[in-house]
């Protein structure tokens, strides 16, 4: 399968080492190495399932990098590279792949170790939406459509709660108690989206989504499937979600998870670096919500998906969803205990 994929690609057989590379969840990623010449590529499959329209995700690459190429050339923008035939997404047999040239001198790291990751990383997602103000938002296509829509999250919650496991609602009363509590995050952010800009958002800013220099600086943002017309909320408040905790969304011991002051800074600081004058005051005053907003929704996902039998997410245990359903509401109350001022 490689060798006819790789083929597109002008390369021969023989000429390259293949291997796995990262622990991406989505897109399966291969790193390919060029004998005779120092040369390294990186390969995806896109995971049709997840992502019904390949070519939309490669529209929009292509949109974004030809808008970045004219307005800021010396801006580090990963785009795929284009096949034998002139064109970036290859349809096979086995499905739709791409092939990005390896970014020299650069790595990325799975956990948040400092505050200044923390900035860096935040300054990347800020600069990459400033770069592309621009560009007409409305442009790009929707890869993921109602992917960080809270009101559809709830919706999905309470369908859940009407025709999910009998079982599993009812050993789930506490969680389902405390978001029920909280619906006014959703009236917040409904009321909000009325107000916001629309922006070219990521809306996937794990810090593995950006690529560090030797030095620990922020070289660029990857991984650009999910980059729609979005509200800066989702970049600033998926960085919360993910950042803050020294303990991931897979934490069974909840007493572990807490809210790191400095990190919290880090990441405001870090996005206003390169956002300042671009959000409102409005947007400036909403950080501390873009993170309840996005801890919250990802809360519902989970328990919505531990009552319809993990249908979405899977589950490596009994339970699994249920337990992060628990990790990302316990980091809702420490982050609602949190005084950010």
């Amino acid at each position: 399968m490689m060798q006819q994929v790789l083929s597109h690609f002008g390369f021969k057989e023989g000429s390259y080492n293949i291997q796995p590379f990262g622990n991406g969840l989505i897109n399966k990623t291969w790193v390919v190495e060029i004998k005779l010449s120092a040369r390294t590529y990186i390969l995806q499959r896109i995971n049709e399932t997840v992502f019904k329209h390949p070519a939309d995700i490669a529209f929009n690459i292509s949109l974004m990098g030809d808008w970045l190429s004219k307005t800021f050339p010396n801006y580090l923008f990963t785009k795929p590279i284009n096949k034998i035939n002139g064109h970036p997404l290859l349809k096979t047999e086995f499905g739709y792949f791409r092939m990005y040239p390896f970014v020299e001198n650069s790595h990325s790291i799975d956990v948040v170790a400092n505050e200044g990751q923390a900035f860096e990383a935040a300054k990347q997602f800020g600069r990459f939406t400033k770069n592309l103000s621009g560009l007409t938002v409305t442009q790009l296509k929707i890869t993921l459509p109602d992917f960080h829509n809270l009101s559809l999250r709830y919706q999905q919650f309470e369908m859940a709660m009407q025709n999910g496991n009998e079982k599993r609602i009812k050993e789930s009363k506490e969680w389902i108690e405390f978001i029920v509590k909280h619906k006014n995050i959703v009236t917040t952010f409904e009321e909000l989206t009325k107000e916001l800009k629309l922006r070219c958002t990521h809306h996937d800013t794990k810090i593995s989504n950006v690529l560090f220099d030797k030095t620990g600086k922020g070289l660029c943002v990857i991984d650009l499937d999910t980059v729609m017309p979005g509200y800066f909320i989702s970049d600033v408040g998926d960085m919360m979600r993910t950042y803050l905790s020294p303990v991931s969304e897979e934490e069974k011991d909840y007493s572990k998870i807490e809210i790191r002051s400095a990190f919290y800074h880090a990441i405001v600081n870090g996005y206003l670096s390169e956002m300042g004058e671009e959000l409102s005051e409005l947007e400036k005053k909403q950080f501390y919500f873009a993170g309840k907003c996005m801890i919250y929704m990802q809360a519902i996902r989970f328990l919505t998906d531990h009552l319809n039998n993990d249908l979405y997410y899977g589950a490596q245990y009994e339970g699994h969803n249920l337990i992060r359903a628990g990790n990302q509401i316990s980091l809702l109350k420490c982050l609602m205990e949190f005084n950010p001022e």
